[in-house]
């Protein structure tokens, strides 16, 4: 197994076992969802609540596995292997520390879900803007538009592109922090702008060809 495989599978075993260890104090319905405000809107039984994530990480591990080998174009993952490998432990840790808030959720301690999720989403959009700086052509990660995936030099410059715009995502993910009340909307808007804008650069850098 590779090293990245290693910690995720490290972090799925953690997740299983404080699960274990909490189940007996936890209530029979535990808060699972919260709104854009970082209120409770949502519960789930005691057993999917506290493994739920745990089964969803094994779940992601095995994608995550299973990509680099299934490609078609695997050979070009090999070439940021080292920046999916990092990313991939990164998602995992993610979803580690969304388990480990509800649960501190769930034993009492009452805060705001989104403003303690705004870091930990700037973390992951910055390093998403790495992760596709680097990315070579593939099937399963990157921004795969039609005409990303017809030619290597759209591919190239849309994830040049790309990259630069999700760290500066990241960057002002960041500053949830300290608008509470415009959180989701200062986390979410520029993701979907991105989202739209490249997109749209790929189809007209695709057109210059």
């Amino acid at each position: 197994m590779r090293k990245s495989e290693i910690i995720m599978l490290g972090i799925i075993i953690l997740s299983f076992a404080i699960g274990i260890y909490y189940y007996p104090q936890m209530p029979e319905k535990v808060a699972s969802h919260w709104n854009a405000q970082g209120q409770v809107n949502g519960y789930m039984s005691k057993f999917w609540g506290l493994f739920l994530m745990p089964i969803i990480s094994v779940g992601m591990l095995l994608l995550f596995i299973f990509i680099p080998r299934i490609d078609p174009l695997k050979s070009n993952i090999q070439q940021f292997r080292k920046y999916f490998d990092g990313f991939v432990v990164l998602i995992m840790v993610f979803l580690f520390y969304i388990y480990l808030l509800t649960l501190f959720w769930n034993s009492g301690y009452i805060f705001n879900m989104t403003t303690f999720l705004s870091p930990a989403l700037a973390i992951l959009f910055y390093y998403t803007g790495i992760l596709i700086e680097n990315a070579k052509r593939n099937w399963f990660i990157g921004i795969r538009t039609p005409w990303t995936m017809s030619s290597d030099k759209v591919w190239d410059k849309t994830h040049k592109i790309g990259g630069k715009l999700f760290k500066i995502a990241g960057v002002v993910a960041i500053s949830a922090i300290f608008f509470e009340s415009l959180a989701i909307f200062i986390i979410v808007v520029p993701v979907i702008l991105i989202s739209i804008y490249i997109v749209v650069y790929s189809y007209f850098e695709y057109q210059k060809i």
